[in-house]
């Protein structure tokens, strides 16, 4: 049986996106038609992958073959750094829809900024132009900084609707957050969990076992309570459906506190700033 679907939150170009969702990162191809698929059944809706994954093509699959309507599905892919730049990215972005086999998508982004390279701006407005021809129905960015976002809305007068960031219990992003929210861009958290390694936590093991849930919710849970957009992996039915059934309970100003004292500057990935 499916569960609640997730909340839809609204974009500042009239949609809306899933709250929660499912990030194909390292899903192999020959496995992310199935999941996607099980996703969809166990009430999931939205799918985030990219070009360097390496399974649009799967994930198209499975968008085509899910027994929703193409409508009620929220499918979001990235152009890859090596393609940064105007021309790049639009033959990117063919490439990527060849693959899909789909005729829009809902959600596009800039992968990396990749400053040394100094191209993003030029990806930014080919970005631009493809929602104005109505390929893609909103656009955004990915481990940008504030800095590199004021950049492209200077050169541009575009704001991207969503910026999504490594973001978790050792790094909550609270000024880019902050920055983000000022500006309405929703800010979106790829390795929410810190790739797990943030599980094994003893205050996430007290405040799950306090509301009778896993670390893996609880962590969930923080990051729906922020607002923020969230799309952990998952790799088996059980685990798809725990990672969607975080809608039923609140953490309380305690849980809130004991979480935010968990901050310490780790990332799992690498700062934007050094690429």
């Amino acid at each position: 049986m499916p569960l609640p679907l997730s909340p839809l939150l609204p974009l500042t170009d009239g949609r809306s996106i899933p709250q929660l969702g499912l990030g194909l990162y390292k899903v192999p191809a020959d496995e992310a038609t199935s999941l996607a698929l099980t996703a969809i059944d166990a009430g999931y809706r939205h799918l985030d992958t990219a070009a360097f994954y390496d399974n649009e093509a799967e994930v198209g699959r499975a968008v085509r073959e899910a027994p929703v309507a193409r409508e009620e599905l929220f499918v979001t892919s990235k152009v890859w750094k090596d393609d940064n730049g105007y021309d790049e990215t639009r033959r990117a972005f063919d490439a990527s829809m060849r693959r899909f086999g789909l005729d829009v998508l809902d959600l596009y982004l800039i992968h990396w900024p990749v400053p040394s390279t100094d191209r993003y701006v030029e990806t930014w407005r080919a970005l631009v132009e493809l929602q104005r021809e109505g390929r893609v129905r909103s656009i955004g960015v990915a481990n940008f900084h504030a800095h590199h976002i004021e950049r492209i809305v200077d050169e541009t007068g575009v704001a991207p609707v969503v910026n999504q960031v490594e973001l978790h219990p050792w790094l909550p992003q609270r000024e880019l957050r902050r920055f983000d929210a000022g500006r309405g861009i929703l800010t979106e958290a790829w390795s929410p969990l810190a790739r797990g390694r943030v599980l094994g936590d003893p205050v996430l093991a007290a405040i799950a076992a306090k509301h009778g849930r896993t670390p893996a919710q609880i962590v969930l849970r923080w990051h729906i309570q922020h607002g923020t957009v969230v799309i952990p992996k998952a790799s088996s039915p059980g685990r798809l459906r725990e990672n969607l059934d975080v809608f039923g309970f609140a953490l309380d100003a305690a849980d809130l506190a004991a979480i935010a004292a968990l901050e310490s500057g780790e990332r799992t990935g690498r700062d934007p700033d050094l690429d």
